[in-house]
């Protein structure tokens, strides 16, 4: 036995205007290898209005929104590509409103 795990927990967090359409803090588990975009797409199929705040269309994040892995902007990682570790920390920010 190799002692590798088959699969990761994650914590997900939303800040602002995500929180009117989902939980504040939420753990999923996933097969390893899972991706951010796979994360991102389930939790549009779990909380109704979530897809519109988050993409202007299925493969596009919506301008200024900002989804972290442990406080770096997946951007700057892999994109939606990025994959997750067993105790990674997802945030979801929204566009922030204001002027």
């Amino acid at each position: 036995m190799t002692g590798a795990k088959d699969h990761v927990t994650v914590t997900v967090r939303a800040f602002a205007t995500l929180r009117e359409v989902m939980d504040r803090e939420l753990r999923c588990e996933y097969p390893s290898g899972v991706t951010v975009g796979t994360l991102l797409r389930d939790l549009v199929q779990k909380y109704n209005g979530l897809g519109a705040l988050l993409f202007s269309d299925p493969e596009t994040l919506r301008d200024y929104v900002n989804i972290l892995v442990n406080g770096r902007n997946m951007e700057f990682l892999a994109g939606l590509s990025t994959p997750l570790a067993d105790g990674d920390t997802i945030a979801l920010f929204p566009p922030a409103a204001g002027g």
